[in-house]
């Protein structure tokens, strides 16, 4: 629980995904119910207030203006009614604050709860899932549910509690004319039945393409870059707008089904108006009913009918709610990743012997992605992983931090099944450079200690981003370690980005380093520098190497080649070079090819 004057219960939101949704409505607010109850309670006061003023009119006009009533009983008259304005107004104040601090307090738990939760989903999930859909979920969804509890929520037990109020009085007046004023509630919950029915599906679709149209903004923005170096805009905004067209073709039918409502719902209200105040005005000259009682049931009627109105809104209005606490719960009811489970005494330091038994892996049940792969590899040892697009090499190394669980067979680590460990423990001690880097929008000094659990010193630092080959960029600028990198790091160079990607995963001295095809946006030189520093670091540890030239594998320890998800051969350079088969090809087509750059190069030079 946040440790501040603005914090909340704790609660477990998993309970609100229940099939009742009422009961789920009144869970999300736990630690508020009683907030909700005194809104209520401040809602009954001011509607019994405005019915006063109605009735205090009856009174006014019968027992004073008629009687010319003007001293004393005028004077107690006037502050009678200033008392029943200073409840109705406090009333309403109470009432607004706390229906307000019961839907703010309510939907940042939620807020929090959701992106807690986000942050502990699978890996399968989120490689599924569409990045806009999510923001859309957990910020315009969330927003709905709190305009729900500000106004809907306690909107609907106000407005039953001034129907009841002004039916009593109305009744206590003449219980005939009681009766006919409600005449036309079955035909306004029919008819708000029927939107609410409509309108749900409607703005479910509208829902789902305002989060398709945020997912294409969150894409372009991401990569403007590769936008404008292929010269692509034009076509991004023929996308972008299309998108857009769609959202306002499904916001026009939302648009147009509130707009047929609220005509309807008019037209039936008035006619109940005009009817009733005729027939009170006929009483009236009939003497059944007095000027002020006439005068008063006008008011009366008004906030009789208004209620019957607005509980038609309230309906509608409270489908939007339910489509988005769907959307919410969807979210909620994925399962967390077990991050703590483990059958091993504890988190032990790992050593990285590994061996692959009969490993078979499929993302889709039936379409397996790496089939019956076995090899073993002692503590230390390099492995490359070489092989085409697709071939199962990244899936490979994604079973090692149990990304994903095989789907057959084992790995056994330090002469332990995998599974045996906890996820928590596997990723502290596993270390992942990927071929794309991702930094954050902080220092150069926050992203490289970004995987460190403790205080590092800025030796330390300095140290890491030494061995990365970084350091002496990094002290070239101008604020050094302190220098604020872009969204997602644009404003290093890719080979930069890099650097700085191994720099903090060497900080965390992993056991296990995996480096998928991570020098693939470094120059020669570069490249050379980082595995320079990597070399006597990769004596210590297990390390497989993701690659697609072999020059940068020639020296591992044991090479598998994939195809189609299955080793199709493996051993040294030297040794799979005297085979004829995929690892050969490559070779030879890369050597031709850098001949071919070479001849060039000197080419031009003697010019």
């Amino acid at each position: 629980m946040p440790n501040n004057k603005f914090s909340y219960p704790v609660y477990d939101l998993r309970k609100v995904t229940g099939p009742h949704q009422l009961q789920n409505f009144w869970r999300m607010i736990t630690g508020w119910h009683w907030h909700y109850v005194g809104a209520t309670f401040f809602a009954a006061l001011g509607a019994l207030a405005r019915t006063g003023m109605n009735l205090f009119l009856a009174y006014f006009i019968d027992e004073i203006l008629i009687k010319k009533q003007f001293g004393e009983k005028l004077l107690l008259a006037i502050l009678a009614y200033l008392g029943i304005i200073i409840l109705q107004a406090s009333s309403s104040f109470m009432s607004g604050k706390l229906s307000a601090q019961t839907a703010e307090g309510s939907t940042r738990r939620m807020r929090d709860y959701l992106f807690n939760h986000i942050q502990r989903l699978s890996y399968a999930y989120h490689s599924e899932s569409k990045t806009g859909d999510l923001l859309e979920r957990a910020t315009s969804d969330v927003d709905t549910l709190r305009r729900f509890f500000a106004d809907q929520a306690i909107g609907i037990g106000r407005i039953v509690l001034i129907f009841i109020i002004n039916f009593l009085a109305i009744y206590n007046m003449n219980a005939r004319l009681a009766w006919i004023s409600i005449i036309i509630l079955p035909v306004i919950l029919a008819v708000s039945i029927f939107f609410f029915r409509s309108i749900s599906k409607a703005y479910s679709a509208y829902q789902e393409q305002e989060a398709v149209l945020t997912t294409n903004l969150q894409e372009n923005l991401s990569g403007v870059r590769v936008v404008k170096a292929f010269a692509r805009q034009d076509y991004e905004i023929n996308k972008f707008d299309d998108n857009n067209l769609e959202k306002l073709k499904r916001g026009r039918k939302l648009n147009i089904m509130h707009s047929f409502f609220w005509p309807t719902s008019d037209l039936i209200c008035g006619a109940q108006m005009l009817a009733s105040g005729f027939l009170a005005a006929t009483m009236v000259m009939d003497g059944l009913l007095t000027l002020g009682q006439f005068v008063a049931f006008l008011g009366l009627l008004t906030w009789l009918i208004w209620p019957i109105r607005n509980l038609g809104r309230l309906i509608v209005d409270t489908s939007r709610a339910t489509v988005s606490f769907k959307r919410i719960t969807d979210i909620i009811k994925e399962d967390e990743e077990d991050l703590v489970s483990t059958e091993l005494p504890a988190c032990i330091q790992l050593r990285g012997d590994i061996s692959f038994d009969h490993v078979s892996f499929e993302y889709e049940k039936g379409h397996p992605v790496l089939n019956d792969v076995s090899f073993e590899c002692k503590a230390g040892q390099v492995i490359a992983l070489l092989g085409s697009t697709g071939s199962g090499k990244t899936s490979l190394v994604n079973l090692l931090p149990r990304f994903y669980d095989v789907s057959s067979g084992q790995i056994l680590l330090d002469g332990h099944d995998l599974r045996k460990y906890s996820r928590d423990c596997l990723r502290s001690q596993i270390g992942i450079i990927e071929q794309e880097p991702f930094l954050f929008s902080c220092s150069i000094r926050d992203n490289i200690t970004y995987g460190v659990h403790r205080e590092v010193t800025q030796a330390e630092i300095e140290m890491a981003a030494a061995e990365a080959a970084i350091d002496d960029v990094i002290k070239s600028f101008s604020k050094g370690y302190d220098t604020f990198v872009g969204e997602r790091g644009v404003t290093l160079s890719g080979g930069q980005k890099q650097r700085v990607a191994i720099a903090r995963t060497l900080l965390i001295n992993p056991r296990v380093l995996i480096l998928d095809d991570s020098t693939s946006s470094v120059d020669m030189e570069t490249e050379a520098q980082i595995r320079a520093a990597l070399e006597n670091l990769m004596q210590e540890r297990t390390t497989f190497i993701i690659a697609h030239r072999i020059q940068s594998i020639m020296s591992a320890d044991l090479i598998l080649v994939f195809d189609k998800g299955q080793i199709v051969q493996s051993g040294t350079h030297d040794n799979l070079l005297k085979e004829t088969g995929i690892y050969r090809e490559i070779y030879d087509i890369q050597t031709r090819i850098d001949s071919a750059v070479q001849e060039e190069i000197n080419s031009v030079s003697n010019l």
